[in-house]
């Protein structure tokens, strides 16, 4: 059984339900449909030669496209590859000799970038998609009325490969199997309450994929969603009232802009039943304020990761008062209930120190008691167990009785009901003579002053500072000093707009920080 297996599996048992929603492209697919499209594109890869472990740099916007030739490659055992062409000419030559793909599917315009790249330039298969370019295969040019309808591929082969920005060293490969697509998909389901009729607007290619195995209805975004945090919101409220959205699932950034959409409209989306919010820190002014878009909904925040996707989850009816308080005084953020599928340690943190292999006494000897605070290490069917070629298990992997844990970069601590709370990033952990602290404990408290948009706690010179993207106000300072006392800031500091990361628009990019600080 393969991701692709459950799809065909939909189109069995609701052939006619919608699969997907492309307003931008005018395409509206039913899973009967869809499966058939994706059986003649399978049939048309093999047909160019393409065979199983073969790879296919895939260059396409978010769209039904997409997911027909994702789709497609999986039936055959062909591997997709994912990369920031953002990321310049240099990051292009190193993915591509970390994995040489055997052809190119591309829209024209980023053909463009084989003029630059000579790693593109020597792909042999080079196909267009919405057009036909010189030296290149027009998609599905020549179907014939061959159809690939069983699946070849098996839960060992690679299915999909992402890379890393690379900025500190050679990027890194996350390589996903088909076994490993297929067991994100079933701890997703239950901890995004995934069900068959409901008609989600997705904004990530995983969160789809888990609509399709799902038998829910995607409506795809139509808006350019290479930056969440500037997408126009009004023509994303027009579509969800037009298509009769009642779940979403996208960043805070992407949620911002809606919730900033609803108090210029005055109104609310009183046909969603479910939201659900990650990829970045989700504070509690974020779930009110998707509570008051969204009043019908429950509204949820999912934590995890690129290599662990779900971790854990938290409703925002399941924060109480005294969790909120917990908050306002340091503690961190709440996390949730870590999923079944999922296992979840708090070790000590020795970030930045290689774990060797460690037998079951050893692990339970680093393991932390419940309220204390350490890095967060998982483990599971759907937690990667490591890169392309090793590059980057040794700071991020490690064994325990031979099995294989991920260390998430993230700190935390488990309370007694189980709970996970985040205390920040570990390498943004500050250490000096007044001891340790994680710059969460700070950023929560922050984030309860409705005039701070963003705030994240540094080291800076030898100086604990604050920095909040708000107006600068004296008062606001004094504030916020006051309601950090127990962290002995030294400073804080305003900022017109925090840097944060180019996937989610919505983490703080705790170096960039610095630098723009000045303290390197």
């Amino acid at each position: 059984m393969t991701i692709g297996d459950k799809l065909s599996e939909q189109a069995r048992v609701r052939p006619e339900t919608v699969a997907l929603i492309d307003d931008a492209a005018g395409r509206t697919l039913t899973f009967a449909q869809l499966d058939e499209e994706v059986a003649k594109a399978a049939a048309w890869w093999r047909a160019r030669g393409l065979k199983r472990g073969e790879a296919v740099l895939v260059f396409v916007p978010m769209s039904a496209d997409l997911y027909v030739v994702l789709l497609a490659l999986f039936r055959i055992g062909a591997v997709a590859l994912f990369l920031d062409p953002s990321a310049g000419r240099e990051h292009l030559e190193r993915c591509c000799a970390r994995w040489t793909p055997d052809a190119l599917l591309a829209i024209p315009k980023a053909h463009l970038l084989r003029l630059r790249s000579r790693a593109l330039r020597a792909i042999p298969l080079k196909v267009t998609t919405g057009g036909w370019l010189p030296g290149t295969t027009r998609w599905l040019a020549g179907v014939t009325a061959e159809r690939v309808t069983m699946s070849d591929a098996r839960p060992e082969d690679a299915a999909l490969v992402t890379f890393t920005s690379g900025s500190t060293g050679v990027p890194k490969g996350a390589v996903r199997t088909q076994g490993f697509l297929l067991a994100q998909y079933r701890a997703l389901a239950p901890s995004i309450a995934l069900e068959p009729g409901d008609v989600d607007l997705a904004t990530l290619p995983v969160f789809t994929l888990a609509n399709l195995a799902a038998g829910v209805t995607t409506v795809i975004p139509d808006v350019d969603l290479r930056k969440p945090g500037a997408v126009d919101a009004a023509r994303v409220w027009t579509q969800i009232e037009r298509r009769g959205v009642n779940r979403i699932t996208a960043s805070p950034a992407f949620f911002e802009r809606l919730i900033e959409e609803g108090r210029a409209r005055g109104a609310t989306l009183d046909g969603l039943k479910k939201l659900h919010t990650g990829g970045a820190p989700v504070f509690p002014r974020l779930l009110e304020a998707l509570q008051a878009l969204a009043p019908k909904a429950d509204v949820v925040a999912v934590y995890g990761s690129t290599e662990a996707e779900p971790i854990a989850h938290v409703g925002a009816h399941e924060i109480g008062a005294d969790d909120l308080a917990a908050m306002r005084g340091g503690r961190g953020l709440l996390a949730g209930v870590p999923v079944d599928e999922v296992k979840l340690r708090v070790v000590r943190d020795r970030w930045g120190v290689v774990r060797g292999a460690l037998n079951a006494e050893e692990f339970a000897a680093e393991c932390l008691k419940a309220g204390e605070t350490g890095e967060i290490v998982v483990a599971g069917d759907h937690v990667l167990p490591g890169y392309l070629g090793g590059i980057g298990d040794e700071e991020t992997k490690f064994r325990v009785a031979g099995e294989v844990w991920h260390r998430t970069g993230d700190a935390g601590l488990l309370d007694g009901q189980g709970r996970l709370w985040l205390a920040g990033r570990c390498a943004a952990r500050i250490e000096d003579v007044r001891g340790v602290l994680y710059p969460f404990g700070v950023e929560c408290v922050a984030m309860t002053f409705p005039m701070v948009r963003r705030a994240a706690m540094v080291a800076l010179n030898g100086k604990r500072v604050l920095v909040v993207e708000a107006e600068r106000d004296e008062r606001l300072a004094a504030d916020l000093s006051a309601a950090v006392a127990w962290a002995q800031v030294d400073d804080v500091r305003f900022m017109a707009t925090l840097p944060v990361d180019k996937r989610h628009n919505a983490k703080v990019d705790y170096p960039e920080l610095r630098r723009r600080l000045g303290g390197g």
